[in-house]
């Protein structure tokens, strides 16, 4: 996992949220699986815990694969952290997966139901082996949790490379 070493420097956090196909339609569709919240708010409630953190956070909506993909590869040399909801690309984007193991940005998978619960088919990620984490079942919450999850690696990830810079030789 690297974290773009201008950031540690400047002491700016980015974090970019991408979310999948249809969680636009987040409080109209499924509710009895999704709940009622809809994406906007989601995304305001981060923003509250974002800036309590002094962190910097984006978010990016597409239902298109291809889309997701640019902006994962967008986010290589501008971003710390990738949050991400693949919705139903999860079980399907070999193209997503590849994007995110290629930025090598620590990234938390982030679901809304309890996709262990749910269909034989939504039980396989494609995504989990390459993200940091996954978070399922804890309805919008989920984002929050994974976005605390995230602050943690970030936090770790700066104390093992300031160990590294205090072990190095000074010149």
């Amino acid at each position: 996992m690297l974290v773009k070493e201008k950031t540690i420097k400047e002491n700016i956090v980015k974090i970019s949220v991408i979310q999948g196909p249809n969680l636009n339609m987040l409080g109209i569709r499924e509710q009895n699986i999704y709940g009622g919240m809809k994406l906007e708010q989601i995304h305001e409630e981060m923003k509250k815990t974002a800036e309590a953190h002094n962190l910097e956070i984006d978010f990016f909506q597409s239902n298109l694969e291809g889309e997701i993909v640019d902006k994962v590869q967008e986010c290589l040399g501008e971003t710390d952290l990738i949050i991400i909801n693949p919705a139903a690309y999860t079980h399907t984007s070999i193209a997503i997966r590849d994007a995110i193991s290629a930025v090598s940005i620590p990234t938390v998978e982030v679901h809304i139901s309890n996709v262990n619960r749910r269909e034989e088919f939504r039980q396989k990620s494609l995504i989990s082996p390459v993200a940091a984490g996954t978070i399922v079942g804890f309805g919008p919450f989920g984002y929050h949790l994974g976005l605390l999850a995230g602050i943690q690696i970030l936090n770790e990830v700066k104390a093992m490379q300031e160990q590294q810079q205090a072990a190095q030789p000074q010149a």
